[in-house]
């Protein structure tokens, strides 16, 4: 039996969030149904307010860091059961040559299955309460809702004694700034690292150098909010004035380690490069549409690198973040700020602003 439940669906490029009624279309084989606990707010979201881009992917409901309970699921899944508790990710093909090998962020049909907003068949996946089809499989789950429809692939169960409500953001923003460090990087003991932009990418990064043994942590953002919270949760020293900043982090060493751009800002993105030591690597993960000019001379003997999802297998890593998170060791709980799904608008602006790091968006139904 079809299933509406309440969404906030976004029409225009430059329109507010509206909550409405949609109808989901019944489960694939493989598919979860998710009464939604919570999901984050991430800035790849906001890509929907590119015209460009949503004129092809609008009207949709979008939201792809999202937590909850599983209450159906499709004929063809056993690994997962009514009652389980999960963790939404971002969804890969299963049977690509990078699939094959256990690295799921490089899927060779990863922009289909993530960023149409629409099933693998072509279908919408829900229709409003005129009749028209609403876009609702972005990263396959579509989470801005009171239910989400997943699938076994995009889904990781957690334990039932942990905060669903709050565990959303593992899926996307905090896998990719901790995978880019554990997986990408695989940052030694002694290391430097520095990292531009402290929102929750650029601070899961933060946590994870620590973890890994970073002796130089260096951190870089406009906000001075931003930039107390990175020294709480590990960083040796930040800088928020542009000026000569590449002098400022190499600081008369070689360089740094490795870097992490989260900004797509083409300047900054340069300036990462810039600050690297001989043999030194740089991450670039920011969603933006800035470009990077360099001169090749700048790469001698350092690596660039764009990385997507932290290069994790959310199944794998997520339980590793969690178990970290139990230890102490990564508070990702502090970055977070709950608004009830219906002030999404609010927690867009202040995302926008600064004001808050990561909001986390609850559906009035739980």
């Amino acid at each position: 039996m079809p299933l509406t439940t309440q969404a906030p669906i976004l029409r225009t490029a430059d329109g507010p969030f509206v909550i409405e009624d949609i109808t989901l279309d019944p489960l694939g084989p493989q598919d979860l149904l998710v009464r939604v606990a919570g999901t984050g707010m991430c800035h790849t979201d906001l890509m929907a307010r590119d015209p460009g881009f949503a004129s092809v992917l609008l009207p949709a409901v979008l939201g792809h860091e999202g937590s909850g309970v599983v209450t159906a699921v499709g004929s063809e899944v056993t690994d997962f059961a009514v009652g389980d508790h999960v963790v939404m990710s971002f969804d890969s093909c299963g049977g690509c040559a990078s699939c094959r090998v256990g690295d799921p962020a490089y899927c060779e049909n990863f922009l289909e299955s993530n960023l149409s907003g629409r099933c693998r068949d072509g279908r919408a996946g829900a229709t409003g309460s005129d009749g028209e089809a609403v876009n609702t499989r972005w990263f396959a789950q579509s989470s801005y809702a009171g239910f989400a429809v997943a699938t076994r692939r995009n889904a990781v169960k957690v334990d039932p004694d942990l905060p669903l409500e709050l565990l959303g953001p593992l899926g996307c923003g905090l896998q990719t700034g901790a995978g880019v460090v554990f997986n990408e990087m695989d940052l030694q003991p002694g290391q430097s690292i520095a990292v531009f932009g402290a929102g929750t990418v650029g601070l899961a990064a933060v946590m994870a150098a620590k973890i890994a043994g970073a002796t130089e942590i260096v951190v870089v953002d406009t906000h001075p909010g931003r930039l107390d919270m990175a020294v709480e949760l590990g960083a040796t020293r930040v800088h928020s004035d542009s000026l000569e900043l590449v002098n400022r982090i190499v600081d008369g060493e070689s360089g740094v380690d490795h870097s992490l751009d989260t900004t797509s800002v083409p300047a900054v993105m340069a300036a990462a490069v810039q600050v690297l030591a001989p043999r030194g690597g740089a991450v670039l993960v920011g969603g933006g549409a800035g470009a990077l000019t360099i001169q090749p001379s700048q790469l001698a003997g350092r690596r660039l690198t764009y990385v997507l999802e932290g290069s994790a297998v959310p199944q794998e890593f997520i339980p590793t973040l969690l178990r970290y998170w139990r230890e102490g060791r990564f508070p990702f709980d502090r970055l977070i700020r709950i608004y009830p799904l219906a002030d999404i608008n609010q927690a867009e602006a202040d995302s926008l602003s600064g004001a808050t790091i990561k909001p986390v968006l609850i559906p009035e139904s739980v």
